[in-house]
């Protein structure tokens, strides 16, 4: 541990080499495929062993006894539920790694939290339901995820972190975890989600990041549009 680690006391810090899904020991945990890879950082990226911040506009204040998550759309079922109520939905836990599209990756992360699967299967959704737009606290953010992405058996609303709450300044408390996508997808601060039929851009998407954001794509990974 270096001396300025220890002078800054990062709790999120990874002094250690990132584990081999074969080497996580937390049961019944999903392991992300990407984790399964001989090389587990995307073209173009580098690997962190701390947990960067970045957001568009700064952490939203956000009331937790009114917090509430709600979807709809194309679903049969519109749905809402307090902080409360989600956070006694199923919950599953999911190793995966974190990509910025800033070109740093973090390794070797746990969350636990609510499968896009739950939500999903509870609502209904209908067959024209073809992507989601994540809807955020802040000031209006969203971004758009197609539905095969939304649906991966490693997506989740996470609201635990290495078995920790997530912090507001990461995102808390609830906030949604796409790991095959770009992390910019992986929504801070949810506030719920909107099936469509057709594809709608977000807020980065609006200025140019990729409408997909798969960093394994061909090249450099989806980062712009014109790339």
């Amino acid at each position: 541990m270096s001396f300025l680690h220890a002078l800054i006391k990062d709790p999120k810090y990874q002094d250690h080499a990132p584990r081999k899904p074969e080497e996580v020991t937390e049961p019944d945990v999903i392991i992300s495929p990407d984790t399964r890879r001989d090389n587990r950082i995307p073209p173009g990226q580098s690997r962190t062993k701390k947990w960067p911040v970045l957001d568009a506009h700064g952490a939203p204040e956000i009331d937790l006894a009114t917090w509430t998550f709600e979807v709809e759309g194309l679903v049969e079922n519109h749905l809402k539920f307090s902080l409360d109520e989600f956070l006694q939905l199923p919950a599953v836990k999911v190793y995966a790694d974190f990509h910025c599209v800033t070109r740093w990756s973090r390794l070797d992360n746990v969350w636990t939290g609510v499968s896009t699967r739950e939500i999903a299967e509870r609502a209904g959704l209908k067959a024209e339901a073809k992507f989601v737009l994540a809807l955020a606290y802040d000031y209006g953010w969203t971004t758009n995820v197609p539905i095969e992405y939304f649906l991966k058996e490693d997506s989740l609303f996470a609201f635990l972190h290495d078995g920790q709450p997530i912090p507001p300044e990461h995102g808390g408390p609830v906030r949604l975890i796409i790991p095959q996508l770009y992390a910019w997808k992986s929504a801070k601060w949810v506030r719920g989600v909107r099936f469509l039929a057709e594809d709608e851009a977000g807020f980065w998407e609006e200025g140019g990041y990729h409408m997909r954001g798969n960093p394994w794509a061909a090249g450099d990974g989806e980062r712009f549009r014109w790339s």
